[in-house]
């Protein structure tokens, strides 16, 4: 696949592109999309025009859309329910991100590697990652796997395939660890409300200083909880952070439901994403990429 056709296909499924669709009814790099990809758009709405341009991701170049895509329709709506777990992506942990986290009674990261990625920064990435959280587990291709499996064969890291099929098959379930939680990076994770909220359960108020003073303060007070009773707390706050409107979310297609998860529609929103859903009009695109 051209260098061009791939720059698109990742241009295609991020917020940027959906929130032009939902302000302005469209995107110059979705109309280019559908001019490359779809063969006769004539007579076919929106929903089907997405599909057919999601097709191209499934069966040509499998990205990081469509993996953390996947593992959002697989796990959070097909296992778990939105309602009783909640996702996080890109959450900066130390030095990375990680790419999908994953709370319901317990907390997993999913470190995403396609069959387009490489495994150098691995090893960094999942010392980050325990510093944080108590379970890790790398979501990848069969092209990683025999790879995988023997540089983590004697590690507390899980490993999950995505197949050929497009379905999410468990190789190595993810143990519990937790040698390396660090409360500095937890509490560089939560927000201000969210710390706070923890502090006052544990000691009753939030500390009497200056503005200047205040975070400080603040760690100084979650430094003293116990490490494994920190990490709970943190835990059980970070998935208050899954809110979203059920009823609303259920109408929206496969091919966008992380990105829509993702991006904190109002109700307004999902109207003008339906409705744009629905219309057959294709405008021409007036660039390529």
């Amino acid at each position: 696949m051209s260098s061009d056709t791939s720059i698109l296909l990742n241009r295609v499924f991020t917020r940027n592109t959906l929130r032009e669709i939902v302000e302005g009814n469209y995107s110059d790099t979705y109309a280019t999309a559908i001019h490359r990809y779809v063969t006769d758009p004539s007579g076919k709405d929106n929903r089907q025009l997405i599909s057919e341009i999601y097709t191209v991701l499934r069966k040509e170049y499998r990205n990081e859309y469509f993996y953390k895509n996947t593992i959002l329709n697989k796990l959070l709506l097909g296992v778990h329910k939105p309602t009783t777990t909640t996702a996080l992506t890109e959450v900066a942990i130390g030095k990375s991100k990680a790419d999908f986290v994953l709370i319901n009674g317990r907390a997993i990261v999913y470190e995403i590697k396609t069959e387009l990625d490489n495994l150098d920064r691995l090893e960094s990435q999942i010392e980050n990652y325990f510093k944080a959280f108590t379970r890790v587990s790398i979501l990848t291709s069969e092209d990683h796997v025999d790879a995988l499996q023997k540089r983590l064969a004697s590690s507390p890291v899980g490993i999950c395939v995505l197949t050929k099929k497009s379905t999410i098959k468990e190789r190595k379930q993810p143990q519990e660890y937790v040698d390396e939680l660090n409360k500095d990076t937890m509490f560089r994770i939560l927000r201000k409300h969210e710390y706070e909220g923890i502090i006052v359960k544990h000691f009753g108020a939030l500390p009497d200083v200056s503005q200047f003073e205040y975070y400080r303060a603040c760690k100084q007070l979650f430094f003293q909880i116990d490490t494994y009773v920190a990490y709970t707390d943190f835990v059980t706050t970070l998935k208050k952070r899954g809110q979203i409107d059920m009823e609303m979310y259920r109408q929206i297609p496969y091919e966008l439901k992380f990105l829509v998860y993702f991006s904190g529609f109002k109700k307004d929103d999902y109207r003008r994403l339906h409705s744009f859903l629905q219309q057959k009009e294709v405008i021409p695109c007036t660039s390529l990429i």
